[in-house]
């Protein structure tokens, strides 16, 4: 519906066009710039671990705000309340563990990869199975996000999608393989301003047309019941507040242990303290910004509560701020917001990219598949890497556009949760236990992985009715690794203790850092 109003009613403004060269040329010469200074793996992967905290904890949110954040949120927020915001608001409670217990961890020695700690912990197959799950499930979600993002690109200028899902994939891979995780890091510095500078910009014009001002948004907003979080009703089978807020710190955890996107940026900062600082800004203002976004669409709300347009009525919810964007906000700065859409997405999909080439390079190739090898043979590996994980990002994102939603999603989720299901666990054991070794982990992730697999059919409905286990799918990542957690611990009892040299790598053998 918005494709065919934008068709007869809008046109892509030349200016608009200018505004996102202006920025994509801008993300290209630093690619360009920082590749001159890749000579060795330890700067491509890791910036010669000298990143200022202000720097990674800005990188850290543009990562994690992707376009869902720049649009669907809004649009959740136009379309019913702020519930959805919950399960973010959980996430500074884990950064203060993250700060306190995680950071060190992956600090010590001179480590790369998050998967380098499953393997000093407790040995190889730990190692292998969070390496192979975090590619796969990384390579899923490049040609998830890049195919979502491309949705809204594809509205807003009228391009075919898969000319769209080319484009950005073929620009993000250029300036991620070129310039390494410097480029990285600083064009998502940049990046996270844009999109701000997008999100303002649209609050900005709404609040300045609106008779009352911002009084009015949350005098017509309260109203509504548009800044309304969810039932408080304990019930575990809804997304009530509890259940909400439960998933978010699941969510938060998993993320903060062993997703190596944040792992990686705690090792490359300058230090032990610029590690902590980074996520205690990262922390803060992803809280703000999430909040912001949810703003942001209760705004829109209002606004064409306020001036009535038809052709609105007749948009799903996320179609609304992509046509106001495209109606209200002025030629050129239109072209800024939109390039702040571009930059939700490519922070996020030049991460999972550069983080793919690392842990292949890292936790493969130097350990296994090719031993031994001189240092600037693996940043010859890395950079071919990075470009075959960009290959299967966009070749993802176009078979993803050419499938039903629910199917993606489906055979996503299942995916998702057979391959990734008892990392959590695995961290957590290691973290917070000496008794758990090698052995008793590798039963733990058979058995739970068998309960992975189970689960993940059952509620896919892949099974019979008489055969299946009839929870929610929200709690199938909570049964798998207390299933892991459980077996594993069960089985260390069985077992003398651990004679692993397990110094520095739990909270009771932890040695001071600075």
């Amino acid at each position: 519906m918005l494709s065919v109003l934008l068709a007869n009613s809008v046109h892509f403004r030349p200016l608009d066009l200018a505004a996102i060269l202006v920025y994509l040329t801008l993300m290209a010469g630093m690619g360009i710039w920082f590749s001159r200074r890749n000579q060795s793996t330890e700067h491509y992967f890791l910036g010669d671990r000298n990143f200022p905290g202000w720097a990674i904890g800005l990188s850290m949110l543009g990562t994690s705000i992707s376009s869902v954040t720049f649009l669907a949120f809004p649009a959740a927020a136009f379309a019913l309340d702020w519930r959805q915001l919950i399960s973010n608001l959980t996430l500074p409670f884990v950064a203060v563990l993250a700060i306190i217990v995680f950071i060190p961890f992956f600090r010590r020695g001179n480590t790369t990869s998050a998967f380098e700690y499953l393997g000093d912990r407790y040995g190889t197959i730990p190692r292998l199975y969070g390496t192979l799950s975090f590619i796969l499930l990384q390579l899923i979600r490049l040609g998830k996000v890049l195919f979502l993002v491309s949705i809204p690109v594809s509205l807003l200028t009228g391009w075919d999608i898969r000319l769209v899902i080319i484009g950005v994939g073929i620009f993000i891979s250029f300036y991620t393989i070129a310039g390494g995780i410097e480029a990285v890091i600083w064009t998502d510095v940049i990046q996270t301003i844009v999109l701000w500078l997008g999100g303002i910009l649209c609050f900005t014009i709404i609040i300045l047309r609106l008779p009352g001002g911002l009084a009015q948004v949350f005098e017509v907003g309260s109203a509504q019941g548009k800044f309304g979080i969810g039932s408080f009703d304990f019930n575990l089978t809804e997304r009530t507040f509890w259940t909400v807020s439960l998933l978010g710190l699941l969510n938060w955890l998993t993320i903060y242990s062993s997703d190596q996107n944040v792992v990686q940026r705690f090792i490359a900062a300058r230090s032990l303290r610029e590690a902590r600082k980074a996520t205690t800004i990262y922390s803060v203002l992803a809280v703000l910004t999430w909040s912001f976004f949810f703003l942001v669409g209760t705004c829109v709300f209002v606004f064409y509560r306020v001036f009535p347009e038809s052709a609105v009525t007749n948009l799903q919810a996320d179609e609304v701020f992509p046509w106001f964007i495209l109606t209200q906000v002025p030629a050129g700065l239109a072209g800024l917001v939109i390039s702040g859409v571009l930059a939700a997405a490519m922070s996020s999909l030049d991460s999972s990219i550069n983080s793919i080439a690392t842990v292949t390079t890292v936790d493969l190739l130097k350990p296994w598949l090719a031993p031994g090898r001189e240092d600037r043979f693996y940043l010859r590996c890395a950079r071919l890497i990075a470009v075959l994980a960009s290959v299967v990002m966009i070749g993802g994102a176009v078979f993803f556009s050419s499938v039903e939603k629910e199917s993606m999603n489906d055979l996503s989720w299942i995916i998702a949760s057979v391959f990734g299901g008892c990392l959590l666990g695995l961290f957590m054991l290691g973290f917070f236990t000496r008794r758990v070794d090698n052995t008793a982990a590798v039963i733990g992730l058979a058995g739970a992985i068998l309960v992975n697999l189970y689960l993940g059919l059952s509620t896919g409905g892949w099974l019979p009715a008489a055969w299946s286990l009839q929870i929610h799918t929200y709690w199938v990542g909570l049964f798998v690794n207390l299933a892991f957690i459980s077996l594993a611990l069960l089985i260390s009892l069985f077992r003398s203790p651990n004679n692993r040299d397990l110094t520095g790598l739990t909270v009771w053998t932890q040695e001071r850092q600075t």
